[in-house]
């Protein structure tokens, strides 16, 4: 009797721990792409390269929504948020209707994860909840009246009121990246100064700010068109009990296989999602002097 009581004790734990492994799986992950503000950002070549680079961890499961052209029909466009647990935003396109901006806002407002990535900051000027929750954006008719401009100067995030327009960069070109927060979970164990591949570097970007945490920054260089300033590069904010992560990084395909931008991103959507970060920094992370490229299909 004691064996049998004892064999069905230990067959419920395993049942149980199973159901509970299946239950986990993979994170499910929705990535939005479409429609590009101009002919600027080839968001078909470079979401397979987002997906897959989420993929490779193992621990996520990418679903691909792509919205309708700037021409289309929007009526019928209704993801279903609440089935991930985080959302990467690969768009630059034209606005949402009231229903589906208030539904996305409620998912993240009730602590859905939000990974914003280079162009999508472009996006929504004109969607206060949206500006909130990327803390800052650029073009798209933004100024002075979308916020102030953030940067870093002698080491501390500055709001300068400046009138001018929002978003600038130079040609693309390999820069650094320093490190503002080496305690947060996505940038802890990462180099403090480490080399981006050429990209674009977003400056004069503008926004409410408002629960904002600067990650990382990059000097942008007046030779190459820039500011002079230390410009906001890797942030992470809060919208209700949502995490967002937001690079300022990934403009083309090549960019998006730096190794910097791989680990951080990957690292930023585990974190969007969970609130914390798994994963080890890899041995060939780029160094303050070394950019460190993965080929393509690695």
């Amino acid at each position: 009797m004691r064996t049998s009581k004892s064999w069905i004790w230990c067959a419920t734990i395993l049942l149980c721990c199973g159901t509970e492994a299946l239950a986990a799986g993979p994170i499910a992950v929705m990535l939005v792409d479409g429609q590009s503000g101009g002919p600027y950002h080839a968001w078909q070549a470079t979401t397979p390269v987002l997906k897959q680079e989420l993929e490779e961890t193992g621990l996520f499961r990418v679903e691909v929504v792509t919205a309708p052209r700037s021409d289309g029909d929007f009526t019928n466009f209704k993801p279903d948020f609440q089935k991930y647990a985080a959302i990467v935003m690969n768009y630059d396109g034209p606005d949402w209707p009231a229903d589906l901006k208030a539904s996305f806002e409620q998912y993240v407002k009730a602590g859905g994860g939000l990974v914003v990535v280079h162009a999508a900051d472009n996006a929504f000027p004109q969607w206060p909840a949206f500006n909130e929750m990327i803390g800052i954006g650029g073009w798209r008719s933004r100024n002075e009246k979308s916020g102030p401009l953030w940067y870093y100067r002698d080491g501390k995030l500055v709001s300068d009121p400046s009138p001018g327009s929002a978003g600038s960069h130079g040609a693309r070109m390999p820069f650094q990246v320093t490190l503002r927060d080496t305690n947060h979970p996505i940038t802890k164990g990462l180099p403090p100064v480490w080399m981006h591949v050429g990209d674009e570097l977003y400056a004069t970007l503008r926004g409410p700010g408002g629960k904002m945490t600067v990650l990382a920054t990059a000097h942008s260089d007046p030779a190459n068109k820039g500011t002079g300033r230390d410009e906001p590069m890797l942030m992470v904010l809060s919208y209700g009990k949502g995490r967002i992560f937001h690079t300022t990084l990934g403009h083309d395909v090549a960019a998006l296989h730096c190794v910097g931008f791989i680990t951080t991103y990957q690292r930023g959507t585990e974190w969007a999602a969970t609130g914390k970060v798994t994963q080890k920094v890899p041995a060939d992370f780029p160094t303050a002097d070394t950019v460190r490229v993965r080929d393509e299909g690695k």
